[in-house]
């Protein structure tokens, strides 16, 4: 009991160690004389040994022991360094024996320690070190660990990374982890073990969970495109197991692996697709030394933006927002993270036209990227006037002042939902978009538009929705079994923004290549499982209905348009019907006087006669369209 107490203490006094090493090192010299005289040493030797040979070792070990610490470093954290920092130290020894023999020769003429005798003490004192110290160590974190239950992982990989991690978990007592399995992804598996572990082929996942009960995997190979680390991720959820990913070599604290550094993968992980390809000189020619005006700047897409127009070494950015917390939150982001300070900062709103022509006035942007909008379909609906008043009056007043100061770019960020609108909100980017391009056929401001779908993690998503109604234990809300909806993350949205506004001519709508469609009750499903959690025993999903406006399925083009392909395989051009700008503007215009009147159905009804396929659904509005 006393013994397991002293390896269980938090360090064993440094003096113990050196005399433990030092029995150790008189126990290879003894057992060194029975192997060289096989078991019968000739008293005449024993007479050396005990006068000479054992005082000589001893005090040459000791006096390298104490010289170079080998007593000092924590026995149950030993690990590679330290076992070749042992082999140094007694090699050191060893050699001193040799020159002490050659010293000895010359003035006796005899070798008062036998070379065999060094040779195998030298193996055995090694050996018996090095074994102690891992024997303790292993003993040590067996005590600790069976104190609780383990929680069996495999990890995907064979390579560096992977045996790092494994060292890491098996180091690391705040974690009480068994690697029970290696998994390579590239093999079908020969029975091959690393470290002791048997590797195995992906797809005997499923038999190791129900063999040993796994309960996580690890991803742990740089070598996966992140379809694989996907496709693994998705099975080993759907396995009701939890998964986490290695972070970058980068962040490795002194180049070791922190086992809190393990980031568990997420919904966002499950649904990026690989790394876009930017024109990044294409890009850069837009954008180097120039002055970028972006509004919406502290939005979660205008904010995205000024982050990437970073890259491209602009004059300046001009950030534009009415938000105050969001604003300072970027600037501060901008300093502190980026090292950026070539921007300017100012609070205003979209439809304040004075604001924004000092503005213009003042900073003379050569491009323009227009975020500021207001996006909540339900919201809009509710409040059609501040949706013509923002996404419509708004924009009209900053292209008419991009084309009336002759801004080089005016790039507008549009949606999904302005394709076959079903709501305000929808309808009122669409108008937005007809009313930019019109514009265009008579400014030398180059008008493009951008449209894509939703974004992860963007303000209003419903993924952040879903993990705050999990933290509190659900119900998870889906407005409908079967409503799908496009995903892309923020930082790929915004690398395409910036890509097609370089590469638009002029009045172009550019559409991107949003993946396959996502089921939102596949998505609430997937997230509950991220969780640890099941559906129906831990957390509900309920079916609330549509939302005023709402429609089950997304489109990115409009039934009567076709695309043509661009350089870029995720990007496209719309063919649209143009529309003349004196007519696009008197209609607008009219909606403006209709905004004045405060009458909601007045207000849609002229937003339909502006955009003919706008139908209304679940809203109060659709009897205008019968």
């Amino acid at each position: 009991m006393k013994s397991k107490l002293l390896l269980l203490r938090k360090t064993t006094p440094r003096w113990i160690v050196f005399m433990v090493d030092i029995i150790i090192c008189f126990f290879s010299l003894h057992v060194a004389y029975l192997v060289r005289f096989n078991f019968s040493i000739p008293k005449h030797e024993w007479v050396l040994y005990v006068n000479y040979v054992f005082p000589i070792v001893i005090s040459v070990r000791a006096v390298t022991f104490i010289l170079f610490k080998s007593y000092a470093g924590m026995v149950r954290y030993t690990g590679m360094e330290d076992s070749i920092r042992l082999l140094k130290i007694i090699s050191i020894g060893s050699l001193l024996f040799v020159v002490i023999n050659l010293l000895t020769f010359q003035w006796k003429g005899i070798f008062i320690v036998p070379f065999s005798i060094i040779i195998i003490e030298f193996l055995l004192t090694t050996f018996l070190l090095v074994f102690v110290r891992l024997f303790i160590k292993m003993y040590y974190f067996e005590t600790i660990h069976s104190k609780s239950i383990r929680t069996n992982v495999v990890i995907v990989g064979k390579d560096n990374l992977a045996i790092s991690v494994k060292r890491s978990l098996d180091n690391d007592i705040s974690v009480n982890y068994r690697v029970i399995a290696f998994i390579d992804v590239q093999s079908q598996g020969k029975g091959l073990r690393l470290e002791g572990i048997k590797i195995y082929p992906l797809n005997q996942l499923e038999l190791l969970v129900e063999k040993y009960n796994v309960q996580s995997v690890i991803i742990a190979d740089e070598n996966l495109t992140k379809t694989q680390k996907r496709e693994i991720s998705e099975m080993a959820i759907n396995l009701n197991l939890k998964v986490y990913e290695v972070p970058s070599l980068k962040t490795w604290i002194n180049g070791s692996l922190n086992i809190q550094q393990l980031k568990q993968i997420n919904i966002e992980d499950l649904l990026e697709r690989e790394v876009i390809q930017l024109d990044t000189k294409k890009i850069s020619s837009q954008i180097k030394e120039k002055v970028v005006l972006v509004t919406g700047a502290a939005g979660s897409i205008g904010r995205e933006i000024v982050i990437q127009l970073t890259r491209f070494e602009p004059q300046y950015i001009v950030l534009y927002d009415q938000a105050e917390s969001p604003m300072y939150d970027l600037v501060l982001e901008l300093e502190e993270k980026y090292n950026f300070s070539r921007f300017k900062y100012i609070l205003g709103d979209i439809t304040n036209e004075q604001r924004i022509e000092y503005m213009i006035q003042r900073y003379k942007p050569h491009v323009i990227f227009h975020a500021a909008a207001y996006k909540h379909v339900p919201v809009m609906e509710n409040n059609p006037a501040e949706a013509v008043l923002t996404n419509i009056k708004g924009t009209k007043i900053l292209a008419d002042l991009a084309h009336k100061y002759q801004v080089e770019r005016f790039v507008m960020i549009s949606t999904d939902k302005a394709v076959n609108p079903t709501n305000v909100m929808g309808a009122s980017k669409r108008i937005a978009e007809m009313y930019c391009q019109a514009l265009g056929t008579v400014s030398a401001t180059k008008f493009i538009t951008t449209r894509f779908g939703n974004v992860l993690g963007s303000a209003g998503s419903v993924i952040p929705r879903f993990k705050q109604q999990i933290e509190h234990g659900g119900p998870v809300t889906v407005t409908h079994p079967d409503i799908t909806r496009y995903f892309m993350t923020i930082p790929e949205a915004c690398q395409l923004v910036l890509e097609a506004g370089a590469m638009g001519n002029n009045n172009e709508i550019f559409i991107f290549d949003m993946g396959k469609p996502v089921r939102i009750i596949d998505l609430a499903k997937k997230m509950i499982r991220l969780a640890g959690l099941q559906e129906g025993k831990d957390i509900e999903i309920k079916i609330t209905g549509l939302r005023p406006g709402e429609k089950i399925y997304e489109e990115l083009l409009n039934n009567s348009e076709n695309t043509l392909p661009t350089y870029h395989p995720l990007i496209m051009i719309a063919k649209v019907a143009q529309v003349k700008y004196d007519a696009i503007l008197a209609q607008i215009n009219q909606l403006f006087d209709a905004v004045n009147t405060y009458d909601n159905y007045q207000i849609v009804r002229i937003m339909k006669n502006i955009v003919p396929e706008f139908k209304s659904k679940n809203s109060i509005f659709e009897k205008l369209d019968k």
